[in-house]
Order: C-alpha cells, then structure tokens, then sequence
C-alpha cells in the first residue's frame, strides 16, 4: 500500500504554532485519532491526531518547528492499524461496564488498545459530520482491567507530573475546564512537601502508588515489641525545618565542592584581636571572617548571590549572609544583614545578640528572612566535611569544620611544616552553578582566608 501524508487538520485560529512534544516515532503502529505531536501557542496547547489507521514511514517534524493547517508531519502507510470505530456504530448499552463500552478490536496492537476503545467511545458519543475534522481523543490508561480517563491536563504537564512521580488523579486543576496547569502540580508537590510526612501520606492517593510523590509508603514498625521506647513529639522548629530541608533536598540539584583553607595566620590575627578587645566583650569567632571572606567571594562570582525564579536568574546587589545557629529546639538560621557595610568586630557583635536571640526563643521572622547565603559551621564539634542542604531560594550554602594541625610541605624551606587546615565544603545548586565556578569559588575563599588581605582588593 502506498504511503500518504500526514498532515496538520484544521485546529482553528492558529498558525505558525510551535511543536513542543513528537508523541510518535517511524515505524510505530498508530490507530485513528491517536495523538501525534503537542502543539503550544502563547493562549494554549492542543495534541494533533492522526486521521487514519497505519504505520509511520516517516516524520519529518520535530521538536521546536511551526506547523500550521495543512503542514506535512511525515509520511504514513494506511491499513496498517486497526481503524476507529465509526461514527455510525451502533451505541453500547448503557448497562456495559466501560471497559466494555468500546472494545478495541482484535488487530490492534496491544499498546494501542487503550486509545482506540477511547477513540470509539468519543466517536460513538459525539458523531461528526462527514468530513469534518475530529477532536484529539481524551487520553486514557488502562487500570486493573478498566480503561480510565487521564485527567485534564497537557502531556507536557503530563510529563512534569511523572517526572516528580505524583498521581494527576490526586490534583485539582485550576484551568478552564478544571484543566491541570503545571503549577498545580508544583503546588501539589510543595503541599506534600510542606506537610510533612503524614500530610504527604494523607493526601497520596488510594490506590496505593506510595505515601508522597509515587515513592514507597514509610515503613510503620511497633519498636515496643522488640523493646522500651520514649516517645517525645518533634518541636515547632523541627517540624518547619525538616518540611524545607525535605523540599530543598527533592528539588535542588545538589552538588558539594570540598576545599582546605589555611587559617595559620588568620587565626593568629583572630586571638590577638580578642585579646585587645577583651575589655570591651567582644569575642570574634572563626565564623565571623567567614561571613567576612563569603561577601568577598560573593562579589567576585555573582551567580552565587543569586535566586532562580522560574526560568529568570535573579542577582541581587546585597549581602545578606545566614548562619545556622544552635538552639534547644534545633537549628535556626538568623540572618546578618547588609554584611558587605559591616566589619568583622560589627559582625561579632551582631551575630552573638541573634544566637543569644535564637536559644531563648525570642528570634522573629524578620531576623530569619532575606538571606542571599549561608553558612553552616560545625566549629568546635568536630568532623571534617559533609554535605549542606541548601537553604531555598538561595542557590549556594558553605559547611564548615573544625579546624586541625596537618603537615604542610614548604616548598621554600624544603620540609613539612605544621599548618592550622579548615575544611570546607561548598554546596551548589547545578540548574544555576557549573563545576568550574564552584571550584574556582571555592578556591578563592580559601585563599582570602589565607591571607585577610584580600577583602580589601
């Protein structure tokens, strides 16, 4: 049988509309009416059927052309599906299970037999007039034997909402005609996330595809049977941070650069300004030239200092820098601003009066909002480097250790000699930051911390 075009039907005042999804490839067995490519202009998306039963020869379509009515999408054999049922077959009794309404017959393959008994029960419910252009058929899954409509929702949506494994029958569309936007599926997701674990399980659906986001249920275990327990509800704190610490961790690309800084002479610089400023109560910590050496290499990469909203990188013109902070009740993450229109001794005192704040609870929102970047130091606790969360929407977070005494080798004098190491370890966002930044990133603060020097260039 000879091969006959594809090509677009009438799909209204378009043209010139860009094709953003091929649903088909050559050589696939497709029946009438099943979608071949999405199509999006600037008002909405539409899926483009295929008109008759047959066999793809060839496509020559692909992602990111215009097509418009009458544009060729590739060559199709005919006969080489079964066709849909006519528009003049007779209707199923209204008694018929659905999965019995329209049954695909025995030619088609079974991967298409979904879409042709939709294609039928569309085209036994709405006939067309001859000649005239048919509806894409509502997509349709098969599920425990019965064939179910997909929700309303494009299949680039469609796509979002397999990627981040969440079940389209669990959303509430907030489009025309209850059509599901992708930004109901990424406030669905930032619900369960939100939540915590029992909102996630709660609202996961019933059928059984997991507690959040597809994934397996969270395992339920009597730990009396196997001996005595405590129990002891999570604080306020807890439950807030472990919510976005969830969030941030499923939806940011983390990557962790790990970076020795050498703080031989910083440290000294730091105890000799302790020891003069003793009087007035003032105690400098290592983290304190840390937010310090951070707005340096801030300015230096801007890309760091920035947010991503939506597919717009926002760079800001001020430096605010969060540090985690130890509290009773878990970590907080006050927040110093303006830190590049402040010294280090400021920044000392700044820092001690919102720690203070934060173990006795008295910290507000406004101390905690507004960051640009953060810092998460272990300090005395011990370690070496490990991974930070990052802290949405900022794009980049330091982790920092305690310090240790390592053998150095001296290249001038000939032998090793004892250095005093900080490790760091920087995390980034991958969607914003590429590996070459973070290193050279990281490899500059390390070398403002070797020599304070270099705040000052």
């Amino acid at each position: 049988m000879s091969a006959i075009d594809i090509v677009v039907p009438d799909i209204g005042d378009f043209s010139d509309v860009e094709v953003i999804e091929v649903l088909v490839k050559e050589g696939d067995e497709v029946a009438a009416e099943q979608s071949l490519i999405t199509v999006e202009s600037d008002k909405a998306s539409m899926e483009i059927p295929c008109s008759t039963a047959g066999r793809i020869v060839s496509l020559t379509v692909k992602l990111g052309d215009k097509v418009s009515k009458g544009s060729v999408l590739g060559k199709l054999e005919a006969g080489g599906a079964a066709p849909a049922a006519s528009a003049g077959a007779p209707a199923a009794p209204a008694a018929a299970p659905a999965q019995t309404a329209a049954p695909a017959p025995q030619a088609a393959p079974a991967q298409d037999a979904a879409p042709a008994a939709a294609s039928s029960a569309a085209a036994q419910a709405a006939p067309q007039a001859a000649g005239a252009p048919r509806p894409p058929a509502a997509p349709a899954e098969l599920v425990d034997g019965a064939i179910r409509p997909l929700p309303h929702a494009s299949p680039s949506v469609r796509l979002l909402a397999r990627e981040l494994g969440v079940d389209l029958n669990s959303v509430r569309g907030s489009g025309p005609k209850d059509r599901i936007l992708a930004d109901d599926v990424k406030a669905f997701v930032k619900n369960l996330l939100t939540s915590g674990a029992a909102g996630g399980a709660a609202a996961a659906p019933a059928g059984g595809t997991g507690a959040a986001l597809g994934l397996l249920p969270w395992p339920k275990v009597d730990f009396e049977k196997f001996g005595p327990v405590e129990k002891k509800p999570l604080s306020r704190i807890k439950k807030i941070s472990g919510a976005n610490l969830h969030r941030n961790w499923v939806m940011i690309p983390h990557v962790t650069n790990h970076e020795d800084a050498d703080i031989t002479d910083l440290e000294a610089f730091r105890v000799k300004l302790n020891s003069e400023n003793a009087k007035a109560g003032i105690k400098l910590t290592m983290l304190a030239f840390l937010v310090k050496a951070s707005v340096a290499a801030l300015k230096k990469f801007p890309e760091f200092n920035a947010s991503l909203d939506g597919e717009t990188l926002v760079y800001k013109n001020y430096y605010h820098i969060g540090f985690a902070a130890d509290t009773p009740n878990g970590l907080v993450v006050p927040v110093i601003k303006d830190a590049d229109k402040k010294g280090v001794l400021e920044i000392a005192v700044e820092m001690g009066e919102l720690a203070k704040k934060a173990r006795d609870g008295k910290l507000g929102p406004a101390d905690m909002q507004g960051g640009t970047f953060s810092i998460s130091s272990l300090g005395g606790i011990g370690g070496t480097y490990f991974t930070p969360i990052i802290n949405a929407p900022e794009v980049a977070i330091l982790g920092v250790c305690r310090s240790a005494k390592r053998p150095v080798w001296d290249e001038a004098r000939g032998e090793f000699v004892p250095r005093l190491i900080l490790p760091l370890s920087l995390s980034w966002d991958h969607r914003v930051i590429d590996g070459a930044a973070a290193a050279r990133f990281a490899a500059y603060l390390a070398q403002v911390l070797a020599d304070f020097r270099r705040v000052m260039l």
